[in-house]
């Protein structure tokens, strides 16, 4: 049985990207749209109108946006006729959105005559300039009843940070008009989390404590930081991956039965699962958070620097780019199930994955005791669900081998994956903001998170250094070690 749903034309909408020379637009948000266009979901008659300082045209920042779709638009996909239709719906005008005085009047004679379009503004810059953004599309007559405006992570810092985020654009946009972008929740595979738990009653059922011992939640890069340097010595893996990411992962995968896919029905139980995580903080930070920096190694087949030697000016630097941890969540449901979650960066893989581990069974008709079975959701690369089973090998008698249950999510040679960009673009032109994080989620986050850097600014020590191209350092292997666990990795070697 199918329940496929075909994907729609929108209505007709204006989207300003402000930030549209940045490496995001480039990389994702325009082939993002192209890829709706030549799909027939955005209609011809929209405008997709880039904002930045630099001092372009139209027709070069089209030849810039050209040459992007070349780059990140696979030759499968690109149709020439479409390519320069879609084209034609870029504009370009030169504008710091920060600044009250800029080139406002600019930007209001290309949105001339729209007035009644739902109107997307996508704030890909700094995030110090989303409250000033906010101010000047609404206080220069830009914002109306339809429109939304989008906020790419990080949302803040840390908790003071981001509540000073969330108030500033919250004065001149209503919550229900702020769309928080987390494109880990426009993932299929993340998504096909809830489907997994609560259309199929099987697996509903044993998602406790009683069932699960543990779960793990990885997201591992093989990179360094290509060119990312300024940006990331501020904010290190925890920030980076952990606060967003990985922990809108962690409320999927154990947040209680919502009451229906409703935005709200489905955010507010997400909320409860933040709101209860047992706290970690300066008291707990060594026996349950791992933490590193890469120093040289061997990462995909050559030689790479240490973190410190890719950092702009070479200086001493204490910032993470490997975090480790354990978590807990005290509900009935979950009290006593570790959570692990790491992300680092000089990987020996590329991969993002959560690995729910069943328990293991008693001695009993076979023998000894089984393994307990262990379900992966492979969310990239190569979209997948594995289930393990033992089976009865073919042949006399009653030897079992273990199979593979195999989903691939899909067949590949009839449905192409979209990249998580599609969909959340147009959910914020459509309205849907189930997919987003909702103000109080943000929050939530980072009222768990802050205490860790809390801790981690009083500890003269630092991160323990990782060489490039393993899994990170031997206190990530012996946080779970204590536990009587292992990594996936440890466990398959």
């Amino acid at each position: 049985m199918s329940t496929q749903t075909s994907l729609e034309p929108v209505d007709t909408f204006d989207y300003v990207i402000f930030g549209a020379t940045g490496d995001l637009t480039m990389r994702k948000l325009l082939p993002a749209l192209y890829r709706r266009f030549a799909e027939g979901q955005v209609p011809a008659e929209s405008r997709i109108v880039g904002t930045a300082r630099s001092a372009l045209d139209d027709a070069a920042y089209r030849e810039r946006a050209a040459k992007a779709l070349a780059e990140f638009i696979g030759d499968d996909e690109r149709d020439d006729a479409k390519v320069n239709a879609f084209l034609g719906m870029v504009h370009y005008v030169s504008l710091n959105g920060a600044e009250s005085d800029g080139n406002w009047a600019g930007l209001s004679d290309v949105l001339a005559g729209g007035e009644e379009r739902v109107r997307v503004f996508y704030l890909a810059t700094a995030p110090a300039l989303y409250g000033a953004i906010a101010a000047n599309l609404a206080e220069k007559g830009f914002r109306t009843e339809s429109s939304r405006i989008v906020l790419e992570k990080p949302i803040g810092t840390d908790l003071e940070t981001a509540r000073k985020v969330n108030e500033d654009v919250g004065r001149h946009f209503p919550e229900n008009s702020i769309f928080r972008i987390d494109h880990y929740l426009g993932k299929e595979a993340v998504q096909n989390i809830i489907a997994l738990r609560f259309a199929n009653p099987m697996l509903e059922r044993m998602w406790d404590r009683e069932s699960i011992e543990y779960v793990q939640i990885t997201a591992a890069e093989t990179v360094g930081l290509e060119g990312r340097g300024g940006y990331y010595d501020g904010s290190g893996a925890l920030r980076d991956m952990i606060q967003n990411h990985l922990l809108q992962v962690l409320t999927v995968v154990a947040m209680e039965r919502p009451s229906s896919l409703d935005a709200d029905a489905l955010r507010d139980e997400k909320v409860r699962v933040l709101t209860s995580l047992k706290p970690l903080d300066r008291d707990n930070l060594g026996a349950n958070v791992a933490r590193g920096q890469y120093v040289g190694g061997t990462s995909g087949g050559k030689s790479v620097p240490s973190y410190r030697d890719e950092l702009p000016d070479g200086t001493p630097s204490k910032t993470e780019t490997f975090v480790a941890l354990k978590a807990e969540i005290d509900t009935p449901r979950w009290k006593g199930v570790p959570f692990y979650l790491r992300s680092g960066k000089r990987m020996p893989r590329k991969l993002t994955e959560i690995v729910v581990q069943f328990r293991a069974g008693e001695p009993g008709l076979f023998g000894e005791a089984r393994p307990g079975s262990r379900l992966v959701i492979r969310v990239q690369p190569n979209e997948s669900v594995t289930l393990p089973l033992f089976v009865k090998f073919p042949g006399n008698g009653f030897g079992l081998e273990e199979v593979d249950a195999l989903s691939k999510l899909g067949d590949p040679a009839r449905i192409r994956f979209r990249d998580s960009y599609e969909g959340l673009m147009l959910d914020a032109v459509k309205g849907s903001p189930a997919l987003f994080v909702r103000k109080d989620e943000t929050e939530a986050a980072w009222r768990w998170v802050t205490p860790i850097l809390e801790g981690w600014r009083e500890d003269a020590q630092g991160p323990e250094a990782y060489e490039a191209g393993t899994w990170g350092p031997a206190s990530a292997r012996e946080l779970l070690e204590r536990e009587g666990h292992a990594w996936v990795e440890d466990v398959a070697a």
